[in-house]
């Protein structure tokens, strides 16, 4: 497989696992009108159009000023030409490469070696990397990373991935109300108290099991994302042992990214809390060790 067939097959992939989510959406916006309302089609449209305002409201709040609120919560700051000539000569190059206009360029001041591409398309995107990432990679390391953040602009991947986050945190939303209003008696009494109880068990059930389902789903997205840029970048770069290269010296640094959140942790190069604060399992990334093999075997 060369890397454009890994890109597309990523890509593939995420469009499904996105199409899943959708799935649970409805699922439960069907399950809680079933539980409120007997049955009665009026509610249960009325759920799905009530979790679909919000959804959209979320998605416009994200959309438009989700990269500000990444760049101020890792405290990036502007790159200047005269302390960071070859990161900005760098990302000015791959842009080029790459065909999209160049995005601003930010500095994280973290010691740790990592960075993050964050925007809603590649005329509105920005590129931050870690001091930490500037003093430890060489020329060739540097470029293979910030050739990886721009794959994720040229890719749309931001984009897919705030929609994403904002559908891991509806179905949380919708969950989490649902199971408190079940301590203030919620849920509509009907003639057939078994079927009636047996549907509200269901709802609560899928309440408590969504919101897991829903961020495993999240994860799996964050981790092709990455799998997809890797091979984007590789590409772009014309390098990819460059790119190898980094992810071994990021696999032993001992710095994790201070300033990263759960919040902004998907949009980061590597995981940003390697250190055994998250099995592979529950982890945005996939492993190091993966992505490097693949990457020299390219």
């Amino acid at each position: 497989m060369n890397a454009f067939d890994e890109v597309a097959k990523n890509k593939l992939k995420s469009y499904l696992l996105m199409f899943l989510f959708a799935l649970i959406l409805i699922g439960l916006g069907y399950v809680f009108g079933m539980v409120y309302g007997g049955g009665n089609s009026f509610i249960i449209y009325s759920f799905m159009l009530i979790a679909f305002i919000i959804s959209v409201l979320m998605a416009l709040a994200s959309y438009f000023w989700g990269d500000k609120a990444a760049l101020e919560i890792s405290k990036a700051r502007p790159a200047n030409r005269r302390e960071h000539a070859h990161y900005i000569n760098s990302v000015e190059g791959l842009a080029i490469a790459a065909q999209v206009p160049v995005p601003k360029i930010y500095v994280i001041p973290d010691q740790s070696i990592n960075a993050f591409a964050t925007g809603r398309d590649p005329e509105h995107a920005s590129v931050a990397v870690t001091e930490g990432a500037l003093k430890k990679l060489n020329r060739v390391e540097l470029e293979g990373v910030i050739a990886h953040e721009m794959s994720h602009v040229k890719n749309y991947d931001m984009r897919l991935m705030t929609v994403t986050v904002i559908l891991v945190g509806l179905i949380a939303l919708l969950s989490d109300l649902f199971i408190r209003s079940m301590w203030f008696g919620g849920g509509r009494d009907g003639d057939n108290g078994k079927g009636n109880t047996v549907i509200l068990l269901v709802g609560i059930a899928l309440a408590i099991l969504a919101p897991i389902v829903a961020e495993l789903i999240k994860l799996a997205i964050s981790r092709k994302r990455e799998y997809a840029a890797d091979a984007s970048g590789a590409v772009l770069s014309r390098h990819p042992q460059g790119l190898a290269d980094a992810l071994k010296k990021i696999k032993k640094d001992s710095e994790e990214t201070k300033l990263a959140t759960k919040a902004t942790a998907h949009l980061y190069f590597s995981n940003p809390f390697k250190k055994g604060s998250f099995s592979n399992l529950f982890s945005t990334h996939p492993p190091l060790d993966e992505r490097i093999r693949k990457l020299e075997a390219m």
